[in-house]
Parts: C-alpha cells; sequence; structure tokens
C-alpha cells in the first residue's frame, strides 16, 4: 500500500507530499496523523531549513475526507470536539513549525486543503488552483479559523457565507497567495523560492518565524483557532435537516449523490 504521505529531504529543503491523488488528496485520518508527524519531523531536523508541503496528482487537496465522518456515525457536539481536534492539531502543527513553509498548490485547494496552504508562510500556485472554504454548504464551518487573519473581514465574510470558491489569479489579488505560474512551471517556482530563503542560518530563519507568528497571535489568532473549535463542535453537532439529509444520501447513494444534491441546492438559488 502506498504511504498517504511522502517525504523527501533534498539541498537542506524537506518536501512532504499529500499522496491520494485519486481522492484529490482528501484527508482521512490517517493522512492527518501522516502530515502532523512529518512536519514535526521536518521541524526537528537541522538539516532542513525550508518545508514544502505539496500533493500529488491533479489537487493539492480537497479538504477533510467526508466519509471518514459519514462511516463513524459523528454527530453529537461531544463527538465532533475529539475530531476537530486532530484536524486543527495537524493544522496548527504546520502553524508552528519553525521554519519556513510553501504550500506548492494546483487544482483544488479546498476546506482543510485550504487551511493547511493558508497555514503555511507562503504560497506558489498554478493557475489551474481553486480555493475555497465551502463548509458552510455541508451545514459545517471551516475547522481551522485561519482565513480572517489572511484575507480581509469582507473578502473572509464573503468567502465563509457562501462557501464560493475563487481561481489562483483572485487568490493572489487578494492576498491569498504570493505566486501564480503555469501548471508546467510549479514545481521549479516553488523550489526556487526555497532556494532563495534556505542561505539564511537557520537560527535566523526560526527567531524570524517566531516574531512573525507572535504578531498574529497578539492579534488573537490563537484564541480565534480555540474558540472556534468549541463553537464548531456545535455547529457540525446541530443535526439541521440538512445535515441529515446530506448524510442520508452520501449513505445511501454515495458521496457523489450528496455533492450533486448539496450543489443543486446553491445552483438553484443563484439561478433564481
Amino acid at each position: 500500500m502506498n504511504d498517504v504521505v511522502l517525504y523527501e529531504i533534498d539541498n537542506a529543503i524537506a518536501k512532504i507530499t499529500l499522496n491520494r491523488p485519486n481522492k484529490l488528496n482528501a484527508m482521512n485520518a490517517k493522512l492527518v496523523e501522516e502530515l502532523g508527524r512529518r512536519v514535526r519531523e521536518a521541524a526537528e531536523d537541522d538539516s532542513v531549513k525550508v518545508v514544502l508541503v505539496a500533493g500529488a496528482g491533479r489537487s493539492f487537496s480537497a479538504g477533510f475526507d467526508i466519509n471518514d465522518e459519514i462511516e463513524d456515525g459523528t454527530e453529537t457536539p461531544r463527538q465532533w470536539r475529539p475530531v476537530l481536534q486532530k484536524d486543527i492539531s495537524m493544522t496548527m502543527s504546520i502553524w508552528d513549525c519553525p521554519k519556513p513553509t510553501i504550500a506548492v498548490v494546483q487544482g483544488h485547494c479546498l476546506a482543510g486543503g485550504c487551511e493547511v496552504a493558508m497555514a503555511c508562510d507562503l504560497v506558489v500556485a498554478s493557475e489551474d488552483a481553486v480555493f475555497g472554504e465551502p463548509e458552510i454548504q455541508y451545514g459545517s464551518g471551516p475547522v481551522t479559523l485561519l482565513m480572517p487573519f489572511i484575507l480581509n473581514q469582507r473578502k473572509t465574510r464573503e468567502l465563509l457565507f457562501t462557501g464560493d470558491s475563487i481561481d489562483a489569479q483572485s487568490a493572489l489579488e487578494a492576498g491569498l497567495v504570493n505566486r501564480v505560474v503555469a501548471a508546467s512551471d510549479l514545481d521549479a517556482a516553488a523550489k526556487d523560492l526555497a532556494l532563495r530563503i534556505a542561505p539564511t542560518p537557520l537560527e535566523v530563519l526560526r527567531l524570524t518565524k517566531q516574531t512573525l507568528n507572535r504578531a498574529y497571535e497578539a492579534m488573537g489568532l490563537r484564541h480565534a483557532v480555540n474558540s472556534n473549535l468549541e463553537i464548531g463542535s456545535l455547529i457540525n453537532g446541530a443535526n439541521t435537516p440538512e445535515q441529515q439529509e446530506f448524510d442520508a444520501i452520501a449513505s445511501e447513494k454515495g458521496l457523489k449523490a450528496a455533492l450533486a444534491w448539496r450543489n443543486e441546492r446553491y445552483d438553484s438559488q443563484a439561478t433564481s
């Protein structure tokens, strides 16, 4: 069986790759655990100065694997809290990594996948990348509330209330990504950026990352993330009729059918 997360080191650059390409790198429990472990490994390795986070195949990540939650029967706020806590811990391990991190994004970068990218210090995206947090359309909410600290208030509220996605150029204009390049140039562009950073002494990189993170945390980032865990557990455990219908369709007909039902609800409103 293939590893769900790949790890390699080359010239002081660690590359961590989400490796469920047939599932658009949807993050199941095993991938969440392995991703967090590899991030910690890179953080503790003094030969590593920069960390790349990438996705195998045609997408970076479509988010957390909904099938996990449906199969586990997760419903109540009490049941949701430990699930969300594990997901948040993984995302924040990237935020807390003492070395610069660069998300290398192509295709879908949605929901929890978008949060992983936002937890990175820098984002290089291909022209076909699509960003968004569509959780509200599932009757859910962002797991790790990072977007208010990355984008301006108006754009954050628009994206989180609607669940809409934006293309790579719009993400660049909004400040969500640093660079947009052709798909064929993505890996080279990310590596070039990492090599621009790598000559800096490791201790200087660590201290610079620390002071930047402290600036955001002084603005309340970590408090917001922790508060969102409690509220998110309530949202996911609200068990609204729409949530029940989505789960029922997914259980009986599969996730693809449930997503089609959800999309029809929102598309019909947009065109009415």
